[in-house]
């Protein structure tokens, strides 16, 4: 049984972080580790460190990406082993954050994006690799714990993955993830544009890395 969480909120402490430019196209990376204390039902509050990865992509073939958020991905951002459990503690996290669930699933095997939600997928079990940004982009290896957060308009496709290979999706209240496989039209690229975000990072709630990456479009 996968031991509970109630919520894990970063210190008021500058993370540390690294920048670098990617070899495909003009992708940039920022890599932080945050000092954080985890609050489990009846034990000490315990040190921990938040490791994330924000990538900003730019627009590539017919994905429009998104021009002012980027992806951020959590490393190991819940403990356990996978499955249904796993699941649950993150459709209970992510609601709580103000990101519900909507689906326990798969990601599609096509190259996508969406207009009308930010996304969030939890890796809930299993492993696979996610190409992010459009055809011959960033290729990701993700396993159970992973959580990634995709700002609407981003491409995402799934390459390999493992049989028993698991996602919960959660969005702000009112999003969905539409499915669009065109390039944007003007009125997709204002939706994308106006699209807002719940104020908390679903992950690790008012004080996570989405308050940072995000922030100046809070």
């Amino acid at each position: 049984m996968l031991e509970p969480f109630v919520f894990a909120s970063a210190l008021p402490r500058k993370p540390q972080s690294t920048f670098r430019a990617d070899a495909i196209g003009r992708t940039f990376v920022k890599r932080a580790r945050y000092p954080a204390v985890l609050f489990h039902p009846g034990k000490a509050p315990a040190m921990a460190t938040i490791s994330t990865t924000a990538i900003h992509l730019e627009e590539r073939a017919w994905i429009p990406n998104n021009p002012r958020l980027p992806v951020i991905v959590y490393d190991a951002a819940f403990p356990g082993e996978g499955g249904d459990d796993l699941a649950t503690a993150m459709e209970a996290r992510f609601g709580a954050n103000g990101w519900p669930a909507q689906w326990r699933n798969g990601i599609y095997d096509f190259h996508h994006y969406h207009s009308q939600g930010h996304e969030v997928l939890g890796i809930a079990a299993g492993s696979a690799e996610v190409v992010l940004g459009g055809p011959k982009g960033r290729i990701l290896a993700v396993r159970a714990g992973n959580v990634l957060l995709l700002p609407a308009g981003t491409g995402h496709c799934r390459g390999n993955a493992s049989s028993n290979f698991l996602v919960v999706g959660a969005y702000p209240p009112g999003q969905s993830g539409n499915i669009i496989r065109d390039a944007p039209t003007s009125a997709i690229r204002e939706a994308i544009a106006q699209l807002r975000f719940p104020p908390m990072d679903p992950v690790y709630g008012q004080d996570g890395p989405l308050t940072q990456h995000w922030a100046n479009n809070l």
